[in-house]
């Protein structure tokens, strides 16, 4: 008699899932898989900062909806290497099925906002709130609490597909992720691990920076941070 296969944990998400606005498609919340496509486009006006103001490439705009045709939790657009980071945060620690990103598309220019995803990954931030090790010109998470930040770094294993924007290849990375047995996928192997085993973290961003592209290096000091703080 065989012995019966042991169930592949799954939670309900935060009641208030996906808490952050943005340009993004909701799949399958169970699903162990969010995609994040790196968007080259022109910077939304200040007063309409979210990239639902801004016209979609139509080869972009494929790419989001294959994702979560193909199975993914969320499937959604980045552009910017700080607030656009911490909204992405904040919709997958909302989420502890989420276990992996996988990050596709061509680099945004200016922002090398797909190298800050994979240095934040890596490295974390400093006690500035900076991302290190990237070269991202403003990477700056001053708007979401550091538990948020730390999480999204715990929960997640990033599926580094930069530059590709192959339909077949980002498919095939989604479709590996929720496999019930282990499967090679390029350099990864990938199967449905479960939800992450800690209670699902429901923030938004403050706002408490609207414009974080505009603070210098040298302002963010213990001073400015402490008032972040309080």
């Amino acid at each position: 008699m065989s012995e019966a296969k042991p169930e592949i944990l799954k939670v309900k998400p935060s009641p208030e899932y996906p808490p952050e606005e943005g340009h993004y498609l909701r799949g399958n919340d169970y699903s162990p898989v969010a995609v994040a496509v790196l968007l080259n486009a022109p910077r939304p006006l200040p007063n309409q900062p979210d990239t639902k103001d801004i016209e979609i490439p139509p080869h972009i705009e494929n790419l989001v909806r294959l994702a979560v045709e193909t199975g993914a939790a969320l499937g959604g657009t980045i552009q910017t290497e700080n607030i656009g980071i911490e909204k992405i945060i904040c919709n997958v620690v909302g989420n502890p099925n989420i276990r992996y990103l996988v990050l596709c598309g061509g680099e945004v220019e200016g922002h090398n906002t797909g190298d800050a995803i994979k240095a934040l990954l890596r490295n974390g931030i400093n006690d500035r709130r900076t991302i290190m090790g990237t070269k991202a010109p403003t990477p700056y998470l001053f708007n979401i609490p550091l538990e948020a930040i730390e999480r999204f770094r715990k929960q997640v294993v990033l599926i580094d597909l930069l530059g590709e924007t192959n339909k077949e290849v980002v498919s095939k990375a989604v479709w590996s992720c929720y496999q019930e047995k282990p499967i090679k996928f390029m350099d990864y192997t990938l199967y449905d691990v479960g939800a992450y085993p800690e209670p699902a973290i429901c923030c938004k961003t403050t706002w408490r920076i609207k414009k974080p592209e505009t603070i210098e290096e040298w302002e963010i000091d213990e001073e400015f941070i402490k008032k972040l703080e309080d």
